[in-house]
């Protein structure tokens, strides 16, 4: 009976909603990355353009997202979010059928002007369907699940940690069963699968979302801020029906006028206009004046990182002569640690307060990423402060040197750098500017086996830490602002994402790496003074309170004219 009562639980079926959802994006993010390169003949542009305009468009209207998200009913926001989100990847899908199909065609028509607009159509879909992943991660993971929970922390904290969980795995899962079936296939079969998947799992979460807002009762119920729009109009006409006398002779001299009116109109237009504007200024004033404020630029600083599982510590990875086969069981061990993370933070909750979670969890991923500060000046180590890191942008300017070609169809680079960049080809690494006749020297692993030793046994002290600003957004912003603070939160996280890319394509070579990763482990620790200060702050008032008598008790307890001090 109790497992029946499990399955059937609000808290389960919103548990297998993420799990459908999140495994929907992660096949996506990963898909559509490798077909954008796959029809801009192996080139990475149209990706970094994808990636350029995704990280705008949230940095933008992340705050206008949370509002939306703060002003309706939570169903509607739920629903909305997902339809759009899921017709938006299957329609992007089929898009990309028809140009694998017809690309050839597509090439003689309009001078190939028909191509590249369906290029932009496949980005600008896509980027709404990632915008509205990230309405319905706002909505879902930040208010649904604190209300599910309702006023038990220790249950939130149980529930954040398994939706991490949840993450992980998907992380790693879905991009290996996509990537199985586009190898074994084509592109183009793996498309239609994405299609098909997210058809079929756009129904299931439907329905699923429906019975947890059945069985939540007081998912039903929001704070005043979600009735101010739909109640705007309707107090506007009331006014206007039980005006005073004088509201009414001001109305009459409007008809009179004839120009007022439109002025008024004119106005009203004006604001419709600027609302999103004030909306954008609002939101991020209201994260400023937010208790949490420095926990969550703690958070966001740990974006501006090149220490994570990315296609650039990836690419460094190959360039040492690490195997995709090694990086892979990498991942899998990132992964792992990761879980570990999400399992220390629920104990390390109960034992030492939410508060202190976060500053054992800094502390602990600070000690580990120390590992690959060091990395940097071990054998091994490219790093040669000599070079110029804006080297290789000079010689693509000022050099017409052309990148090696390749001998046949069949030997598609997996990754090509540009002058004096390492080559991957067919698994071997070799140098656009070495003889391929001599056989590179062995590279020492000791530098590279610091760098992802260090970065896989951070991935615990990370985990337990976004977990631990998570639920401190979670309890201390209120219902009727989570939304546009969680939105303004996204935006700072993909602010200094976009920050990390712009830095490493000023300095892309790799004897520049090592001062990426020093630069990388300093916004960490910059990070985790930001929350530092803010749990000085936080701990302190604790202190502060615990220690304030009651002053009812005081003024029955001491005669009149004593007063006491803490």
């Amino acid at each position: 009976g109790s497992v029946v009562a499990y399955f059937t639980s609000a808290k389960f079926l919103l548990y297998l909603g993420h799990a459908l959802s999140t495994w929907g994006d992660r096949m996506w993010h990963f898909a559509v990355s490798v077909f954008l390169v796959e029809l801009y003949g192996n080139s990475l542009l149209l990706t970094a353009v994808y990636g350029l305009v995704v990280a705008g468009s949230v940095l933008l209207l992340g705050a206008i997202i949370g509002d939306w998200v703060d002003k309706n009913a939570r169903l509607k926001v739920a629903q909305t979010s997902l339809v759009v989100q899921n017709a938006s990847v299957i329609l992007c899908g089929i898009l990309l059928m028809i140009v694998f199909l017809f690309k050839t065609q597509l090439l003689t028509l309009y001078h190939g002007w028909l191509l590249t607009m369906c290029y932009i159509l496949v980005i600008t879909i896509a980027n709404i369907a990632n915008l509205a992943s990230t309405a319905t991660a706002i909505t879902i993971q930040r208010d649904w699940i604190v209300v599910v929970a309702g006023e038990d922390r220790s249950k939130l904290a149980d529930m954040n940690a398994t939706i991490r969980r949840i993450d992980q795995l998907t992380n790693i899962l879905a991009p290996m069963a996509v990537g199985q079936i586009m190898t074994f296939g084509s592109p183009m079969i793996g498309c239609g699968f994405i299609s098909g998947w997210n058809l079929m799992s756009m129904c299931v979460e439907y329905l699923l979302l429906w019975k947890v807002y059945q069985k939540t009762p007081t998912l039903a119920l929001k704070s005043a801020k979600v009735e101010e729009s739909e109640l705007k109009q309707l107090n506007v006409k009331k006014e206007s029906d039980v005006k005073p006398t004088e509201g009414v002779q001001l109305i009459v001299e409007k008809d009179v006028t004839g120009f007022e009116p439109q002025q008024e109109k004119e106005v009203s237009c004006a604001a419709r206009i600027a609302e999103p504007f004030i909306t954008f200024r609002d939101g991020w004033v209201a994260y400023y004046n937010q208790p949490v404020f420095l926990a969550g630029m703690g958070l966001a600083f740990l974006y501006m990182t090149v220490l994570g599982f990315d296609c650039i510590t990836t690419g460094y990875a190959y360039t040492q002569g690490l195997s995709g086969s090694v990086l892979s069981l990498l991942m899998g061990a990132s992964a792992v640690t990761g879980i570990m993370g999400t399992v220390a933070f629920t104990w390390l909750r109960r034992k030492c307060g939410l508060v202190r979670t976060g500053l054992i969890s800094g502390v602990a991923q600070f000690a580990c990423l120390v590992l690959c500060a060091i990395s940097v000046f071990m054998p091994g180590s490219p790093l040669d402060l000599t070079v110029s890191p804006f080297a290789d942008i000079s010689a693509r300017l000022f050099e017409s040197e052309p990148l090696p070609t390749i001998a046949s169809p069949e030997d598609k680079p997996e990754m090509v750098f540009a002058t004096g960049m390492p080559i991957l080809l067919n698994g071997s690494t070799t140098s656009a500017n070495s003889d391929p006749e001599m056989s590179p020297e062995p590279v020492p692993l000791i530098s590279v086996s610091l760098l992802f030793a260090g970065v896989i046994a951070a991935r615990v002290g990370l985990w337990s830490f976004d977990l631990t600003v998570t639920q401190l957004l979670q309890e201390n912003v209120v219902e009727s602002e989570r939304g546009i603070i969680n939105g303004v939160q996204n935006s700072m996280n993909y602010l200094l994402d976009l920050l990390h890319f712009i830095m490493v394509i000023l300095a892309p070579n790799p004897e520049a790496f090592g001062l990426l990763v020093l630069i990388s482990v300093s916004f960490v620790a910059m990070g985790h003074i930001m929350y530092f200060r803010f749990a000085q702050k936080s701990l302190g008032r604790q202190l502060f309170v615990c220690c304030t008598p009651d002053p009812k008790a005081v003024s029955d307890s001491s005669p009149p004219g004593n007063t006491s001090t803490v």
